[in-house]
């Protein structure tokens, strides 16, 4: 997109000027997040690349994928595996700093703070071969590139990412987002670099302060599909800082939540927090258990399968009514839509032997949810959104994987037992307002905040201070280099 994108001044004070929102200089709150240990927040305690385990072994590692879990993994391996002959199949030369998008969106980042070059992060002694894998044959050891390359590994780590699925939405084609009233945070294309999405859903943000500064009620729609997604709470980051964006020039809209979920969120505390939050904005309907089908783009019609209950015979034995599952079909008219895609393992994935075979869970790479080692090929591991595993969809799952996935891959090379185990730690920070975060921290056996003296399910400010400020220099000079 070529637009230039145009910052309300506000917003940019809170980014790049003298205070913040809470009246701190951004330079005071950056030393009280070193002073009180703010490096080792949401992304847990830091874990050195050299504190792992190593190999001095001669071996073939395969990296596939270049993003957040590739390149994190491909520094553990290369300074825990001085001697192995590394190769990374990855075709952005350009990366992506993601959960900045929704800081784009939200008018505090552009576009350039988000990217840099991959090669930055790849050392000169791998060999990067710029290219997708078109076909995974993992019982002769190898795979094919899109360009017909056959590449041979002793030993692999899968770091795939997700797939957007826009085409799986009726009606609705990428092309479509940014007009009519449409837009998506996640849109991006990661080979060339560019977030698009982000920036459309700024100007959406605008348009929407417009349409309600006109005298008429606009109504906004929030999608959330029923498939696992990147972030599972970006849809309600977007609804809440929008909302926001009107409420500060005492502006409203009907807002529509619309989830396939039954629920705000599945932790019952963050639940009730997040349905205070929506008591505290301009009419907040939830449509649970509603995934968009399809689209009338023209006609500003989205159409929902809803899922519902109906009481069927009374059980005389149980004392209660049998509950038959239905479904229906349900058309919302709109002014606005921001549409979270249905999301899905690369086809190269889903059509190998490496996906799980069956149930949800399909098509994902079927690694054990807590050594990230392929269930059937030992020698294959596992990083980041592409796995089949309960919870992790998120770059702070990537950044505990990291020492999981390459620690228990160096034992296998060594012969020695796999010790490092995932307990499926994930982290959300719920943006609730502007200057507001809610920081979910969570994992197989529930919450887990990394500093439990704060209760996770009040926002606070001090995560956003986090969350804007800290954590993307974390993430470029240590998360990518192996130190967190």
């Amino acid at each position: 997109m070529s637009k230039k994108i145009s910052h309300s001044k506000p917003l940019v004070e809170l980014l790049h000027g003298d205070k913040t929102a809470n009246g701190m200089s951004r330079r005071d709150a950056l030393k009280i997040m070193g002073l009180t240990g703010g490096s080792a927040m949401m992304v847990g305690a830091p874990t050195k690349a050299e504190a792992g385990p190593s190999s001095d072994k001669n071996v073939k590692i395969l990296v596939v994928g270049g993003g957040a879990g590739g390149i994190m993994a491909l520094a553990r391996i290369h300074s825990a595996m001085p001697n192995a002959d590394i190769t990374i199949i990855a075709p952005n030369e350009t990366h992506l700093y993601q959960p900045g998008q929704v800081f784009v969106a939200a008018g505090l980042y552009v576009h350039d703070d988000l990217v840099k070059h991959n090669k930055d992060f790849i050392p000169s002694d791998v060999n990067w071969i710029k290219d997708e894998v078109k076909t995974f044959d993992p019982d002769n050891n190898k795979v094919v590139t899109r360009a017909g390359t056959e590449v041979a590994y002793d030993y692999m780590v899968v770091a795939t990412g997700i797939v957007y699925h826009y085409d799986w939405i009726k009606g609705l084609k990428e092309e479509d987002i940014g007009t009519n009233g449409i837009a998506s945070v996640y849109l991006n294309n990661l080979e060339k670099g560019t977030a698009h999405g982000a920036d459309v859903t700024w100007e959406w943000f605008n348009a929407l302060k417009d349409a309600a500064a006109g005298g008429k009620k606009p109504t906004a729609i929030y999608t959330q599909p029923n498939t696992p997604i990147k972030c599972g709470g970006a849809p309600q980051k977007i609804l809440y800082l929008s909302a926001d964006h009107l409420r500060k020039e005492n502006l409203g809209a009907n807002f529509i939540f619309a989830t396939n979920g039954g629920k705000l969120f599945g932790l019952p505390t963050i639940a009730a927090s997040l349905k205070e939050v929506q008591s505290g904005y301009d009419t907040i309907s939830n449509k649970f258990k509603h995934n968009l089908v399809a689209m009338d783009v023209k006609n500003k019609i989205a159409t929902f399968e809803e899922r519902y209950e109906v009481k069927g015979e009374y059980d005389e034995d149980l004392k209660e009514f049998d509950m038959i599952q239905k479904k229906r079909m349900v058309d919302l008219k709109y002014d606005f839509i921001h549409v979270v895609p249905p999301m899905g393992p690369p086809q190269a994935l889903v059509d190998s032997p490496l996906g799980w075979q069956k149930g949800t869970a399909k098509g994902w790479l079927e690694v054990d949810q807590k050594t990230l080692q392929h269930r059937r090929y030992p020698n294959v591991f596992g990083i980041g959104d592409v796995c089949g595993i309960p919870k992790g969809k998120t770059g702070g799952s990537a950044r505990h994987h990291g020492p999981i996935t390459v620690g228990n891959l160096v034992s296998q090379v060594n012969g020695d037992p796999l010790t490092e185990v995932f307990d499926g730690y994930t982290v959300c920070p719920l943006k609730t307002e502007y200057g507001k975060i809610i920081m979910a921290e969570f994992n197989y056996d529930g919450l887990a905040p990394t500093m439990p003296f704060l209760d996770p399910a009040t926002p606070r400010w001090f995560w956003w201070a986090f969350d804007l400020y800290m954590l993307k220099p974390m993430y470029w000079n240590l998360m990518l280099r192996g130190w967190f």
